[in-house]
């Protein structure tokens, strides 16, 4: 064989490698489905004191939707306090937060306007600074564009309170304006199948789960023994992940508790939001580097080779693949691997199918023949717009890096 076919036939490997291990991730996600249908987290006898933050910067769309959703909890009213980080905001969110404030004058509500002195430098500074004002003995955190099922709450303090070990638990996330566009019929989709189902597969099989972002619970002394968010952090989510699981806890994946979040529905806002995850998940990567050769890391290591996977071998490897057979194609190089690629090409995109239609069928409502004609697309659309994201987000991070610019936070526009 060339050097062509020895490129050619590594960047297959990892391809394939990755894959299988996403299908082993489905298969045991969905294992945990059919093993947690019917579960209920015992109730604590004494239900603690919670403090819910909300970090919102010009969210005045969304935001009293939000917090009319957080009031409706079926949780002990003088039990749970509301606490919302107005983080330097422009427009009408202050005045429209004060509004719902005066409107229910027995309940705990505090709002925290911040300035551009205090505030406005992303949602790591925003949450330390309302975890200043927390009286809770847990922390739960919500995006300004959340509406959480009414039990969302009771479950997720329900499960942390029965297991010590468990430092943090998330819930699931769905995508309440998944008929806006055909962006956010992809988005829906995605968050069922790579975010819902691989989640729970990690917890299944590894006992592994990455905080994210929002309807989660963690411990104060956790956060108090961490002294808080990395500020320099913009996916704060994947980095407080790796911090807990240092100090020996776990992150458990709860299903049963279900918020419903706004989703972009123009390529732009999405594009810019994914950049940021990607250039916030590359830093993490790169803080962490070193545990790969602590023993005290355990296993998070495979969170580690996961991302770096994930982020550089896979992306590296669709990019000589892709190119190898186009070039083969017009004549430029020759590789006797192209019959053989194309072969795995096709195998690849049957799994891919499967696996996320495996998925779609763990939600009520989502399987449709529209759906399943949206997960046939979503292979030659939305995967290889992730491709030019995770490109462009590794770039802007170089960048940023080689000329010592600052990282600013991304805020994700709404819609009404």
């Amino acid at each position: 064989m060339n050097l062509v076919d020895w490129l050619m036939l590594a960047s297959l490997v990892c391809i394939w490698s990755l894959l299988l291990l996403n299908v082993v991730l489905i298969a045991g996600g969905y294992r945990y489905y059919v093993e947690s249908i019917g579960y209920v987290p015992v109730q604590p006898k004494d239900f603690p004191m919670v403090s819910i933050m909300v970090p919102a910067h010009n969210e005045g769309i969304v935001i009293s939707q939000t917090l009319l959703s957080l009031l409706a909890f079926d949780y002990p009213q003088n039990r749970y306090e509301i606490i919302v980080i107005n983080d330097n905001s422009s427009d009408n969110s202050a005045q429209l937060l004060e509004d719902i404030r005066e409107k229910n004058p027995g309940r705990t509500i505090k709002i925290i306007n911040t300035d551009s002195l205090t505030g406005g430098k992303g949602k790591s500074n925003a949450l330390n600074i309302g975890f200043q004002q927390c009286c809770g003995s847990y922390i739960v955190i919500y995006d300004a564009d959340n509406t959480p099922e009414r039990d969302a709450l009771r479950l997720l303090v329900s499960e942390i309170c029965s297991n010590p070990s468990l430092g943090a638990v998330i819930g699931k996330f769905r995508t309440r304006n998944k008929d806006a566009s055909w962006l956010t019929r992809f988005i829906n989709i995605e968050t069922l199948a790579f975010q819902w189902m691989a989640q729970a597969g990690r917890w299944k099989l590894m006992k592994l789960c990455t905080i994210p972002g929002t309807n989660f619970i963690i411990r104060r002394e956790i956060l108090e023994q961490m002294g808080g968010w990395d500020i320099h952090a913009i996916a704060e989510d994947t980095e407080i992940s790796f911090r807990i699981y240092l100090m020996g806890y776990f992150i458990k994946f709860l299903p049963q508790a279900v918020t419903w979040e706004q989703e972009p529905q123009t390529f732009k806002v999405w594009f810019r939001q994914r950049t940021r995850w990607v250039k916030g998940n590359i830093y993490v990567l790169v803080k962490n580097l070193p545990l790969l050769f602590n023993p005290r890391a355990g296993h998070i290591r495979f969170d580690i080779c996961y991302f770096l996977s994930t982020y550089f071998l896979l992306l590296t490897s669709l990019i000589i693949s892709d190119s190898v057979l186009l070039m083969n194609v017009s004549g430029l190089i020759h590789t006797t691997l192209a019959s053989f690629s194309n072969l795995l090409w096709i195998l690849a995109i049957i799994l891919f199918i499967l696996g996320t239609f495996v998925t779609v069928t763990t939600e009520k409502g989502e399987l449709t023949l529209s759906n399943a004609a949206m997960i046939g697309a979503m292979y030659f659309t939305y995967s290889k717009m992730w491709m030019v994201v995770a490109a462009y987000g590794l770039f802007q991070y170089l960048k940023d890096k080689l000329f010592h610019h600052e990282t600013k936070w991304y805020k994700t526009e709404r819609f009404q």
